[in-house]
């Protein structure tokens, strides 16, 4: 999975308790993280590990990623505990930003977002967001975000590009590895870095 295909999921970020709807939180919050990275890009820059936090922190607001984990780890997260599913999306996440974070700071800040509708799935209780990414150049690139209903509020797990699913890009790598390897050797490789995302 290319930075193309992987910003949008950076994008979606910030606290967002008061918006309405999953299209509200994604027209809304998409264009203040990017006025946000445009703002503090110098700091950024200089910080990484600022960058990295900033991103971690408003990814816990807005993105289930232990329900995102489960459904990557597809089968193999049967028998995994809650602590195993938590650690293999804190490493996931990590090895996500130590691979394109800085690609972040170089985000246009006159990119647009537009929501081309909202469709109710499972009765209401999940959400598909159809949108996309204007740019000053080149066509404009669609993106479907999927949303569930939580005791926290909408919370977001997917992220589809031009047709292409964060989910299952990466349940496909994970599922190979995962016949070979346990969780947690998975896992800690991700973490070290010796195991890239998307490869």
């Amino acid at each position: 999975m290319t930075l193309r295909a992987i910003l949008p999921l950076f994008l979606l970020l910030a606290g967002f308790a008061q918006a309405k709807t999953p299209g509200e939180l994604v027209a809304t919050h998409s264009k203040a993280v990017v006025a946000t990275l445009v703002e503090k890009r110098a700091e950024f820059r200089a910080d990484q590990g600022k960058l990295h936090a900033f991103v971690r922190a408003e990814l816990s607001e807005v993105f289930d990623r232990d329900y995102s984990a489960r459904l990557v780890l597809a089968r193999h997260a049967r028998s995994a505990s809650d602590a195993q599913i938590a650690a293999f999306a804190d490493a996931l996440t990590d090895n996500l930003l130590q691979r394109y974070g800085s690609a972040l700071l170089d985000v246009d800040g006159n990119l647009e977002v537009h929501i081309r509708a909202e469709s109710p799935l499972r009765d209401g209780k999940m959400m598909r967001v159809n949108s996309e990414i204007v740019r000053p150049s080149g066509p404009a690139v669609p993106i479907d975000y999927l949303f569930r209903q939580t005791a926290d509020g909408w919370r977001a797990f997917d992220v589809i590009v031009e047709g292409v699913s964060y989910v299952q890009t990466y349940r496909n790598q994970f599922d190979s590895l995962l016949r070979t390897e346990s969780l947690d050797s998975v896992t800690r490789r991700l973490a070290e870095g010796t195991l890239r995302a998307g490869e």
